[in-house]
């Protein structure tokens, strides 16, 4: 694609977007976002997933790779989980198989 084209398309595209929002009937699709905001997790709501997927500290928090301290001052209520370990709590609480299906740690037998 030549950049005289690449201009082109852009330049299409925004006389679009102009036209379509000074016009009565909206022409473009348009779609709504919405994010859900990140749950928080007390210690026995902690403890109560880590229980139901049958793992140790250790190995949880390898799973949500952070150390196991942060898993035992969340179990304790000194720290809660926030961020990226939040949602994967919020996941594993709507579906139990997750850890089946994203194996991140491998126990030995």
């Amino acid at each position: 694609m030549t950049m005289k084209s690449v201009y082109e398309s852009i330049m299409t595209g925004l006389n679009e977007a102009i036209e379509d929002a000074q016009s009565e009937g909206k022409k473009l699709n348009r779609r709504t976002v919405t994010i859900i905001p990140v749950k928080e997790y007390g210690a026995e709501q902690v403890r109560n997933i880590r229980n139901s997927v049958g793992m140790s500290q250790s190995t949880f928090a390898g799973y949500l790779g952070v150390t196991k301290k942060t898993v035992e001052a969340w179990e304790a209520g000194t720290n809660h989980p926030s961020g990226a370990a939040s949602r994967i709590l919020n996941m594993m609480e709507m579906d139990t198989e997750l850890v089946e299906k994203y194996p991140f740690v491998q126990c030995g037998i």
